[in-house]
Order: C-alpha cells, then sequence, then structure tokens
C-alpha cells in the first residue's frame, strides 16, 4: 500500500474541491473606498476608477502635482503618478458641408495617491480593521525560512517583486482573518523561491507577461506551495477554499487541465521544503 504524504493529502482535497465545483475567490483584505480627488471631493468615474483602484494604495485620495503643492505639502520624490483620462470637444469646420461639427479627443492628466506625498493633510479611511493576532506556527515558518527574501509593507498588494527581491504585503489589520494573511503571505514567499539565488524557477527568472502560461503556471505553483505550508501550520481548514478557487481561476487560462495542479504541486512542495529547511523533500509537515 502507498504512503501518502501530508503534500499528497493537500493536493487530492484541491483536486476535488476543484472536480465539485468551489466558491468564488474572494479577496482576502480590504483595499481603499472609492478613489476620490481630495480638493473637489469628486470620485473618479469609469476606467479611472478601475485604474487608481487597481494600484492598491491605503487612501482612496488623490491629488495633482500642483494641489499637492498648493496645499503646502508634494509628492515625494521618486513617487510616479498615474494618469486620469478625460474628453475634451473641440469644433471643427467640415469644408465640404460647409458646416461645423464637435469632435471628442482624449487628454489626461496625473494624480499622486496622498500616501505618495508629504504634509499633506487628508481624511482617515473607515476603520473595518482586523484585531489581528499572529499564529506562532505560521510566524515560525516566516522567521525561520532560509536565506529569505526583504519584506515590506509599502503599499496595500500582494506581490513578489524578483528584480528587488521583495516580497510586499498590505497591512495584516486589513485582511479578513489572520489565516487569510499566512495563506497570501506564504504565497508571496513561495514565489521568492525562484530567484536565482535559491531554487532558480524558470518561471521567475523570465518574467513573462500577465495570464501568459509561464506566468499562469507560476501562479498554480505559488499556489499550491502556499496551501502545503498552510496544512504546515494547520490553517489549511480555513483557506483551501479560497486556494481552490484561486487555482481555479487560473486553470481557466490553461485550458482547465487539472493535471497542470500535480505539476505545479511538485514544483510547489520543492518550494515549500525550501522554506520549511526540509531539504529531504519527503512531505512531512512536522
Amino acid at each position: 500500500m502507498i504512503k501518502l504524504t501530508a503534500y499528497d493529502v493537500i493536493t487530492d482535497r484541491i483536486i476535488k474541491l476543484l472536480e465539485e465545483g468551489t466558491i468564488p475567490w474572494k479577496k482576502p483584505w480590504a483595499e481603499a473606498q472609492a478613489p476620490k480627488n481630495l480638493n473637489s471631493g469628486k470620485k473618479y468615474q469609469g476606467i479611472n476608477a478601475f485604474l487608481l483602484n487597481a494600484v492598491g494604495y491605503s487612501s482612496s485620495y488623490w491629488v495633482t502635482y500642483k494641489q499637492a503643492n498648493d496645499r503646502g505639502g508634494h509628492v515625494k520624490k521618486g513617487e510616479k503618478g498615474y494618469p486620469v483620462v478625460y474628453w475634451n470637444w473641440q469644433d471643427v469646420y467640415d469644408e465640404e458641408k460647409n458646416k461645423t461639427h464637435s469632435v471628442p479627443f482624449l487628454r489626461y492628466y496625473t494624480v499622486f495617491n496622498v500616501t505618495q506625498c508629504e504634509k499633506i493633510d487628508f481624511p482617515a479611511e473607515p476603520s473595518n480593521s482586523l484585531d489581528f493576532n499572529p499564529i506562532t506556527k505560521c510566524e515560525d515558518v516566516l522567521v525561520k525560512m532560509p536565506n529569505p527574501p526583504e519584506f515590506t509593507s509599502r503599499d496595500q498588494r500582494a506581490y513578489y517583486r524578483p528584480l528587488d527581491d521583495i516580497v510586499n504585503m498590505p497591512e495584516k489589520t486589513s485582511f479578513v482573518s489572520e489565516e487569510e494573511f499566512y495563506s497570501t503571505l506564504f504565497h508571496e514567499m513561495v514565489h521568492s523561491t525562484g530567484h536565482e539565488k535559491r531554487l532558480g524557477r524558470k518561471s521567475i527568472k523570465e518574467i513573462s507577461h500577465f495570464a501568459s502560461h509561464s506566468y499562469s503556471r507560476e501562479e498554480l505553483v505559488a499556489e499550491m506551495g502556499a496551501a502545503y505550508l498552510c496544512g504546515h501550520c494547520g490553517i489549511d481548514t480555513q483557506t483551501i477554499d479560497n486556494s481552490a478557487s484561486y487555482i481555479q481561476g487560473w486553470l481557466g487560462k490553461l485550458n482547465n487541465d487539472k493535471r497542470l495542479v500535480v505539476q505545479a504541486g511538485a514544483m510547489g512542495q520543492k518550494a515549500a521544503d525550501y522554506i520549511l529547511g526540509n531539504e529531504n523533500g519527503n512531505g512531512n509537515y512536522n
């Protein structure tokens, strides 16, 4: 009789959830409310609202460079602005028809989030924060990872940046639960194992565009590795549904081939073993 490892158990559970159909993925942390201009208080509309929300700052308020200066503050050195687009209308004379008609043309200006500025007062976001209580076993995984990346909380996004070898996380208190914070953190830590100074995973070394096959496969690896680490810490019961939903979303970009879960699981296991300092890779969590 073949003895299943802990990794096998987690993989089987995820595949079973995928076959049964999973609940929609839920973003595990809160973001700022609808983006708005600090001076006018007006909310940005349409594509502007989408683009400004997507960059993930903790405040919903934005200003132009001039507005920041007019308020006695300034944009921090090196900060990057974001375009806000709008349509203007210009009267054009049509010689053939001997009449004037209005033609739309696209214009833009640049805005900065108030957290990118200094010496500017702005309203605090409504508080809905988690009373965060660290989970000891999860913290042990974090502090004991060999050759770890740098951990930051520069903005309200979760990502791994290979060029700087940085894992960035949203504020702990913005998550729906402690378990979801650590699940998200483990996902980014698994990404970091692909750095050339660790496991040298091709999908990290050769950064591909979003939603490419290589990118999609790397997301599967990261989420499978995170699921294994959650299992190690005993928080998988609270996080596995969301992991399966996330995996299902990326499988949709890879022709829903569930065999890829097993393939990604093998690389995810190697990453989890690295993080846990388990060189033998025997799939034993404890």
